[in-house]
């Protein structure tokens, strides 16, 4: 079930805010926890069972890790059980395939046989959200153990945090000791569900009516046959994706949000406009703020961080930059995206400290569109040879047949262009949609409702759109 769905919007919903509201204060938890299973299960039961296991396992794990009679030896082994456990899992499901086929190559060479099943490897499915809900789930064992937090009350509401549907899936992660007390305690308003309605359905009409028509446009340049292509169209593919992507994800950090509030909860901020950056390393403060963090916490700073010299400190941005591309995919496509972003991220910290010459701020910020645009490439082309070609157009290589001039005609109709016009005005020159909504005012409600109905209606028109961010 996604969002963007009529199920969604007109059954499922309304249905879980009367059984909510229904539900006396102190059971309120509960019911949330078990319509967040009937949301996830909506795809495949079989996948609550392994997120349930999940729970059960990082739930004990911080029993062990917070009882006062355990020995710091148990604590540790509780700890290290959590992060096996949910490692195992997210590796097993998301990246067997992947090195499977990466040791047949391998065994191909020396003339072997793979150790693999193909056929079994077949059957693996990968379940949605997987790379959210262990990565949420495993970070409670691990303030636990740092003393960041204090255990959950009880396993109902532990539960709750680790399946509550509106992240559920993609995010923003949520880490517990930001939304413990919320789980003891919320209030509920009307100013306060307003405020998340309102908040929904701004992030639903970045979804309905700026990600999908970009995705069109970035479907026809990456789906364009050989020689169809040219760099002008291949850079405008680019730039489509770059806002698909980008709407696509903050729309549903926007419907998160304002589904949380809808429910009593704060969620933390995912996005900061991230595309009037003018560096990398200021891209991945405002670019999936939650990840990011994730990352800097729980992997670049247990690495040393910037505390043992240059070369450590550019090895372990690297390092993080790599895991991090391929948290987003089993391919090497996102392995080459994470070290790009690595390489620039260490090489802006090099120019800071060894050059210290501020570029330009018009410079700084289309060089570092640039960067991300190629980058995008890999993450939409779909496999590393489609994105190496896909490039070479852009850099002007390839012969350009006749056919372009029917893709021209299409790409750039009025329609595009004016859409691709109006991504551009919004995500580079507008607040984000926290900051314009801080201040909530009745012509924002109105606005919010009028663009509700119109997603809606285009909804229907559009067709089955699943969020981008559910494959990563």
């Amino acid at each position: 079930m996604v969002f963007s769905s009529h199920i969604f919007l007109f059954y499922f919903l309304p249905l879980a805010l009367l059984l909510y509201y229904a539900t006396p204060q102190r059971g309120r938890a509960l019911t949330l926890t078990l319509l967040s299973y009937v949301f996830y299960g909506w795809w495949n039961p079989w996948f609550i069972i392994l997120m349930l296991g999940s729970t059960v396992i990082d739930y004990a794990c911080g029993k062990v890790i917070t009882a006062p009679e355990q020995t710091q030896h148990k604590r540790k082994a509780a700890l290290l059980i959590s992060v096996v456990a949910n490692l195992a899992i997210l590796g097993f499901f998301k990246y067997a395939i992947f090195v499977s086929q990466n040791l047949g190559w391998g065994f191909g060479l020396l003339g072997l046989d793979s150790p693999a099943s193909p056929e079994f490897l077949s059957r693996i499915v990968l379940p949605v959200g997987i790379s959210f809900y262990t990565f949420q789930s495993m970070s409670y064992s691990i303030d636990l153990y740092r003393g960041h937090a204090r255990a959950a009350r009880s396993f109902v509401d532990f539960a709750c945090y680790v399946s509550m549907f509106p992240q559920l899936v993609a995010g923003p992660i949520v880490r517990y000791g930001s939304v413990a007390e919320q789980l003891r305690e919320r209030i509920h308003s009307l100013p306060g569900f307003v405020a998340g309605f309102t908040r929904f359905n701004y992030g639903f009409a970045k979804k309905i009516l700026l990600a999908n028509p970009a995705g069109q446009i970035a479907d026809l340049c990456f789906e364009a046959g050989d020689g169809s292509l040219s760099s002008l169209l291949a850079w405008t593919g680019a730039l489509a994706y770059a806002f698909q992507i980008y709407y696509d994800f903050s729309g549903y950090s926007d419907m998160a949000l304002g589904l949380g509030r809808m429910f009593g909860f704060r969620f933390p901020e995912n996005f900061d406009s991230p595309y009037k950056s003018r560096s990398i390393t200021e891209f991945w403060r405002r670019w999936h703020i939650s990840l990011s963090t994730f990352l800097r916490d729980y992997l670049y700073i247990p690495l040393g961080g910037n505390r043992r010299g240059s070369a450590r400190t550019y090895l372990n941005l690297m390092t993080v930059m790599l895991i991090g591309g391929l948290w987003h995919g089993a391919q090497w496509n996102f392995v080459i995206w994470g070290g790009i972003h690595g390489i620039c991220l260490a090489a802006e910290r090099w120019w800071r400290g060894r050059i210290g010459i501020a570029i330009p701020r018009w410079i700084a910020g289309f060089a570092t569109a640039a960067i991300l645009l190629v980058t995008w490439v890999f993450f939409r082309a779909e496999n590393l040879e489609v994105a190496l070609r896909y490039l070479q157009v852009m850099g002007g290589g390839g012969e350009v047949a006749p056919s372009s001039e029917l893709l021209s005609a299409v790409v750039f109709q009025p329609y595009h262009l004016v859409m691709l016009g109006v991504c551009t005005g919004i995500a580079g020159f507008l607040p984000n949609s926290g900051q314009f909504l801080s201040r909530l005012t009745s012509w924002k409600i109105v606005v919010g409702l009028v663009l509700l109905f119109i997603s809606v209606r285009m909804m229907g028109l559009q067709g089955f759109n699943p969020f981008l961010y559910f494959q990563f």
